[in-house]
């Protein structure tokens, strides 16, 4: 590589489904199928051309891509659908993956917070998490295991990269992309960082929102996030 050239290190995209109505009036949203409205469908699709492609003003090359985690709720292949298309490259393997399912809310399935509080006074999903009985919802412990997992794969094929790479300096078809949703993503982050799950709490992941996570000074054992909620409705607006 020449001098000016930085080394590159693989990434994983989290990308949340973009807007639904439950998204829009803030209930909450695990196992339900939702659909994404008229507007989300817009803005996944004029996204897709800024975020992907070849160009070095996009932050999604194909080239680099590996692996394409997709949560099995429809408005999240939905969005992956509506941001590739079929344009993917041959390298890159695209997954129905349940463990990157939005939180489970068992009883509080399409419940809004203030009326959760009603229920449980003070209730917080990063310490409480959702409630047991005959529809139970996920606890923070339960939730963890489960990110972690996911975590665990996916530095699994960070490795495999770095080490196969014919190029010590940069390290090409390593890259992740999951599709996702809100707490599943704000959790995510929490755990790559090394943080408990309740710092999920402190990141924000708006529908169509995109994070970015990688490793610091090449090295895999220094994880970190690198860029939060781009390509969110309201930087469209803005452009």
């Amino acid at each position: 590589m020449g001098g000016g050239e930085k080394k590159r290190m693989p990434r994983v995209y989290l990308i949340r489904h973009g807007e639904t109505e439950w998204s829009i009036n803030g209930r909450h949203t695990g196992v339900s199928d939702i659909p994404l409205t008229a507007n989300g469908e817009k803005v996944i699709k004029e996204a897709g051309p800024r975020i992907v492609g070849e160009g070095d003003d996009k932050l999604i090359h194909p080239k680099f891509l590996r692996h394409i985690f997709v949560s099995p709720r429809k408005r999240a292949r939905r969005t992956f659908e509506l941001m590739f298309g079929d344009d993917l490259p041959d390298q890159c393997a695209v997954e129905t993956v349940p463990e990157v399912a939005e939180w489970d809310y068992g009883k509080y399935e399409g419940w809004l917070t203030k009326d959760i509080r009603k229920d449980h006074p003070g209730w917080e999903i990063w310490k409480d998490g959702c409630p047991p009985g005959e529809t139970p919802g996920e606890t923070p412990e339960q939730m963890t295991a489960r990110v972690d997992g996911v975590i665990a794969r996916i530095r699994k094929i960070h490795a495999e990269a770095k080490n196969t790479s014919p190029n010590p300096d940069s390290v090409e078809n390593g890259d992740v992309i999951i599709f996702s949703h809100g707490h599943f993503t704000r959790a995510f982050i929490a755990r790559w960082c090394n943080f408990p799950i309740a710092a999920g709490y402190h990141f924000s992941a708006d529908p169509g929102g995109l994070a970015v996570l990688g490793y610091q000074h090449f090295n895999l054992n220094e994880p970190s996030l690198l860029g939060l909620n781009w390509y969110t409705e309201e930087q469209l607006k803005a452009r």
